[in-house]
């Protein structure tokens, strides 16, 4: 496979958007990928206006259309090998089928769509293409939730009983979207953002991390979704109690609008042997607790292998992950980073006409983008029934 770097486009990213500036440094955190071309705002004008005064030289198109068009005739090493779409929401199934036809990978904010009926069409057609198609739930790229992965799914908690996985900020405690502030509006517009406010930028978050790290599946949901701030169109706190298809029992929760909390993802996972404890805002370590025994603490970097509790043999790729020593501090921007480093992986193997996994081991697919649409769907389905119990669809 050529070291060349790879070619990136980005679809939306305007001013005021905050989630750009994390994907594009991202993009760029390897030397191994770069951005080339952009159609940033669905306002031609201020997209090539906005392109032009990007950080670097790139080329800006006035809509995603013309750059996927233009795509195609492009000499072969100038071609965009995929793009990054950080659009609202109403704006990620159109690019990215387009993309795909285009032969073009596609990497995707969450949540992945508008609705089920998209969210399959996205897996019909990446299936069908055989296209490498990312989903960006970043805290999978923390290399402690890998380790938690590993541990969880390896059975040294035993069998799973109960998970609380959460997200609580408190950025939307007011009516925000009232003030001007473009990053609230398009989240409390039912139009750009879909069926649920909260559960879908959040929530979402909540649920992806319940599911990569214990492998465990959901199978019927209780769910409330509620409009704390009077006057909001959809939900800024959520609540979904959970039946696992082990027969353990989940809570996924989202919270807005606590005020003084910022980006507080965590989950504790409740083994027959012992518990697990994450927080992102403290990315570095996990806890693990055994009965009559001192909690230990895994920091990212100092893990040692045949500790007692962890095997001699683990696996040599996780232990090799880490890119700077423990005490220096990983991050956000190193998380996203690593998921990135894993979807060009899985693009080149995919250009050279190779096998490539896309398996949801090392980033989220476009499948597990699917069931967080479906997870959405059922909640609502279930809180317009008084929290009645909804079974959650198979697929």
């Amino acid at each position: 496979m050529t070291n060349k770097p790879l070619n990136v486009g980005v679809i939306g990213g305007s001013k005021g958007a905050f989630i750009i500036h994390a994907q594009q440094r991202a993009v760029h955190f390897d030397g191994t990928r770069r951005v080339v071309a952009a159609a940033l705002s669905s306002n031609s004008k201020l997209a090539v206006e906005q392109a032009a005064e990007w950080p670097f030289p790139i080329k800006g198109y006035a809509s995603y259309d013309e750059m996927i068009a233009a795509n195609r005739t492009l000499p072969e090493d100038q071609k965009l090998d995929y793009i990054v779409i950080v659009t609202p929401n109403n704006v990620h199934y159109d690019p990215a089928v387009k993309a795909m036809k285009a032969g073009i990978a596609v990497f995707c904010e969450k949540p992945l769509c508008l609705n089920l009926k998209e969210a399959n069409d996205l897996v019909k057609t990446a299936r069908k293409l055989n296209v490498p198609f990312g989903v960006a739930h970043t805290y999978l790229g923390y290399w402690t939730s890998r380790l938690s992965r590993y541990i969880v799914r390896s059975g040294f908690l035993g069998e799973i009983r109960w998970v609380d996985s959460y997200y609580v900020q408190g950025w939307l405690a007011t009516k925000l979207e009232t003030t001007g502030h473009r990053q609230a509006a398009w989240r409390a517009d039912p139009k750009r953002t879909g069926v649920s406010n909260c559960g879908g930028d959040i929530g979402t978050h909540a649920l992806m991390q319940l599911r990569y790290v214990t492998g465990l599946e959901l199978t019927d949901v209780s769910a409330h979704l509620e409009k704390m701030v009077a006057g909001r169109r959809l939900d800024d706190h959520f609540t979904a109690y959970c039946k696992l298809n082990n027969g353990g029992r989940a809570l996924v929760r989202a919270s807005q609008i606590c005020i003084g909390q910022k980006n507080g993802l965590g989950i504790i996972i409740a083994g027959a042997k012992g518990t697990l404890e994450w927080k992102q805002e403290e990315p570095e370590q996990l806890t693990i607790y055994l009965p009559n025994q001192p909690d230990r603490i895994y920091w990212r970097g100092a893990v040692t292998p045949g500790d007692g509790f962890l095997p001699q043999n683990m696996p040599a790729d996780l232990l090799a992950e880490p890119t700077i020593p423990v005490g220096h501090p990983e991050g956000f921007h190193d998380a996203f980073a690593r998921l990135h480093r894993c979807f060009e992986n899985d693009v080149r193997r995919w250009k050279a006409r190779k096998k490539f996994n896309c398996d949801g081991s090392k980033y989220a697919n476009v499948e597990d983008g699917r069931m967080g649409i479906a997870f959405l769907e059922t909640c609502v389905k279930s809180g317009m029934s008084n929290a009645k119990w909804a079974k959650f669809p198979r697929f």
